[in-house]
């Protein structure tokens, strides 16, 4: 009896810490860009009950087309409030046409939660970025893109991400929504995110399944192994089962292996720079 008391005090606890959020928009003064549709981009920020100075920023998937913003966003902050994680979840806008338009959103992104660091006892230097699927594209886009030191993550966590817009390699329904029916060859490369990987680009913690059909695996893999090749610090974690999608679901078979192995990483394997 004492044990689900305590238990329940612990969920109860965690609930409250995750309720206490606030949404911000992303450009009060107006975007520099504009995707041709209503939309009002906007970051929701969790702040963590006794932080530890982290900061994550989660882009949900949807194939640059829509947002998954409860498996793949909302529902993971209070568990990461509980590491003493600040938890940041970007609606970003979709591109419909313009494919610089989620990238300058994730870059004004990591400038707001830098901006109000001292304010959300957040160390600027420990601000990471996020993304499953194509906000996975969009995640490691911002780590290997970023336009200044300003915007540069410290870090970049992957689930089951889009990397790759060659034909047969990637996702094609969110290569479509982000380039177009028939992107130049330049632009096609740009967005190839194993091709832009640098020395400079952030420390990695990447996960998928190797029975994903939505986004072949060899996305995050290649992702992954053009790190190493660049000697920049990453992990990659490959379950045997789950297909694509599972994000914080309960339902995934591996749901515990990925989950204690992101928190070890978090506590144990960030590199200070």
């Amino acid at each position: 009896m004492k044990k689900i008391l305590f238990l329940s005090f612990l969920f109860i606890t965690s609930m409250l810490s995750a309720q206490k959020s606030m949404e911000l928009p992303l450009w009060p003064n107006g975007a520099p860009n504009d995707n041709g549709l209503d939309s009002s981009p906007s970051i929701t920020v969790y702040p963590a009950g006794k932080p530890n100075g982290l900061a994550i920023i989660m882009c949900p998937g949807g194939g640059y087309s829509g947002l998954a913003m409860h498996h793949e966003g909302h529902d993971m902050a209070s568990w990461f409030n509980t590491q003493g994680i600040t938890y940041v979840v970007l609606k970003y806008r979709m591109p419909n046409g313009h494919y610089e338009v989620p990238l300058s959103d994730a870059e004004q992104a990591i400038r707001l939660v830098r901006e109000h660091a001292a304010e959300w006892n957040i160390n600027p230097q420990r601000v990471g970025i996020m993304g499953a699927s194509a906000g996975g594209h969009l995640a490691a886009s911002l780590a290997t893109l970023y336009s200044s030191d300003k915007t540069r993550p410290d870090f970049q966590i992957l689930f089951y991400p889009v990397i790759s817009m060659v034909p047969g390699v990637t996702h094609g329904g969110s290569r479509k929504s982000l380039l177009g029916e028939n992107p130049s060859q330049e632009l096609e490369q740009k967005y190839s995110l194993e091709r832009q990987v640098s020395s400079r680009s952030p420390q990695a913690f990447i996960m998928l399944s190797s029975d994903d059909g939505a986004v072949p695996p060899i996305n995050g893999i290649g992702y992954f192994l053009a790190l190493r090749d660049q000697k920049v610090p990453a992990s990659l974690h490959v379950y045997p089962t789950g297909g694509h999608g599972w994000g914080f679901r309960d339902n995934f078979t591996y749901k515990r292996q990925w989950t204690g192995e992101l928190e070890k990483w978090l506590r144990e394997g960030l590199i200070e720079k």
